[in-house]
């Protein structure tokens, strides 16, 4: 097994991240909901450990994916920290200001630097607004007035992601799925965010849709300077689009690094496990090997002791039930590369179990190199 280092999740960062201070911090985030029983009076009885002990940094103009299985707290994560859910436990910073459980009149000001883009493009839209005031809502709702008046500023919004200027008077129902996600896109730009929460954006999209979107966003994030949290389960998508990656088990953090030391160099079982499901277009490549695991997903209410993947892990031991391994920076990895596994994979990855990318991000990926 490789020797730990003293790095630990708050201190280690990224090389060319060093330089600047981070937009939010985020240290030991929680968010636990009660679980009532009894009659006629309910009592707590226990609390689903949604996120339990989060911690991890994004900088400004960056990309930081977060990927996982279902149910493992990515959007819950994702609504914590733009501050639509209270959490339980932790600490949010924002610009070096604690807004963990700051109230309404203290969010106000930084309300329009924080915004999101839901999953379902069909359910975010009021579909008894049109679109010209459905993104100008936010602007209106702080009290923006920009140059030329808020129309002409929708109109611009629209042409920017990409649809007619001329479909400011339409309603939500005339649009397909793609173009309802770009004007979810345009009213989460509305308010000129510094940092914009992607909860699946492409996720109940077609497949030839999805490549467009996510070219979209990166296009955005390139030229206005945006930061991202990018929420998916599609691993491909999320290397073509982050420039880090935290990977999510059961409430926890188990490994996050910069794309490359992830996808080339994993070490937690858990990511092995991850990229060793992605699917293979090449049917001429050859089969590659397949890691199954054993078992279901641990219910959060009762969520194992020591290390929460033991219960699915091949390579468990006793010092995996008692003991809860820290998110540390293991020798040999990349500078800001952290696990939290007492005995990890060895950092290499077989070429049968590479990650291929859907043809379509393939291509946009070699355009923009």
């Amino acid at each position: 097994m490789s020797e730990n280092t003293t790095t630990n999740a708050g201190d280690a960062v990224p090389a060319q991240r060093t330089a600047s201070e981070p937009l939010m911090r985020v240290e030991g985030l929680a968010k636990h909901f009660p679980v009532k029983a009894g009659f006629p009076i309910k009592r707590t009885v226990g609390a689903v450990k949604a996120v339990d002990g989060l911690t991890f940094d994004v900088f400004p103009g960056e990309s930081l994916g977060l990927v996982g299985e279902s149910g493992c707290g990515k959007s819950t994560t994702g609504r914590l920290i733009t501050r639509l859910m209270e959490p339980t436990g932790g600490r949010i910073d924002y610009a070096g200001r604690d807004i963990t459980h700051a109230g309404r009149k203290e969010l106000a000001p930084i309300r329009s630097e924080i915004q999101m883009i839901f999953q379902d493009p069909y359910a975010s839209l009021n579909p008894r607004q049109t679109v010209g005031t459905i993104i100008s809502s936010p602007m209106e709702i702080n009290g923006i007035n920009p140059p030329g008046g808020r129309e002409k500023k929708v109109r611009e919004l629209l042409e920017t992601v990409g649809l007619n200027p001329e479909h400011y008077n339409r309603f939500p129902h005339e649009f397909s799925g793609g173009q309802r996600q770009r004007i979810g896109v345009a009213r989460a730009l509305a308010l000129e965010p510094k940092l914009i929460v992607a909860d699946e954006p492409v996720s109940a999209l077609d497949v030839s849709i999805q490549a467009q979107v996510v070219n979209l966003l990166q296009n955005l994030q390139r030229d206005l300077g945006i930061a991202f949290v990018f929420i998916a389960h599609d691993l491909a998508v999320v290397r073509h689009f982050s420039e880090r990656v935290a990977v999510m088990y059961l409430g926890k953090i188990v490994e996050i690094a910069d794309r490359d030391s992830l996808y080339n160099r994993p070490r937690h079982p858990y990511t092995h496990a991850l990229l060793s499901a992605v699917p293979e277009p090449d049917l001429d490549a050859g089969s590659r090997e397949r890691i199954r695991l054993a078992g279901d997903v641990p219910s959060p209410i009762n969520p194992p002791s020591g290390c929460r993947f033991r219960t699915r892990c091949w390579k468990a031991q006793e010092k995996c039930a008692t003991e809860e391994p820290p998110l540390v920076q293991l020798s040999g990895n990349a500078e800001g590369h952290l696990t939290a596994c007492h005995f990890p994979e060895e950092p290499t990855i077989k070429a049968d179990k590479e990650v291929i990318l859907d043809p379509a991000l393939a291509s946009l990926e070699s355009d923009s190199e």
